[in-house]
């Protein structure tokens, strides 16, 4: 018998830090490097910016996103990945390879039906 190595209070606490509709559309545009706001809100298809920031701050919150602002006119802000956030990189890719197995075996038995 295989013992169950998953402690529900452990993904309890990963959908509360990462779920969502947009926090994942969020990382993994940061995946590879700095962004700017508004690029952000461009590569984020039907985000709204209130709810750009307001999820965005919750990265920052949670210790995942670094949020830099350059004084210039206008002030511009740019967000990166933090150490912490880096160490999601690994998942992010993970998850990226389950869907793209998943997708296919989807796509095989819909042709098979």
């Amino acid at each position: 018998m295989e013992k169950c190595l998953i402690n529900i209070e452990d993904i309890q606490f990963l959908l509360q830090t990462l779920g969502g509709k947009w926090k994942l559309h969020i990382l993994t545009n940061l995946y590879f490097g700095k962004k700017r706001f508004k690029e952000l809100e461009r590569e984020i298809d039907g985000i709204s910016p209130k709810m750009l920031i307001k999820e965005l701050k919750e990265l920052e919150a949670a210790g995942i996103v670094h949020r830099q602002t350059f004084n210039t006119v206008p002030i511009t802000v740019e967000y990166s990945l933090t150490e912490n956030g880096l160490t999601l990189k690994p998942l992010l890719e993970q998850m990226k390879n389950w869907a793209e197995i998943f997708r296919k075996k989807i796509a095989e038995h819909k042709g098979n039906s």
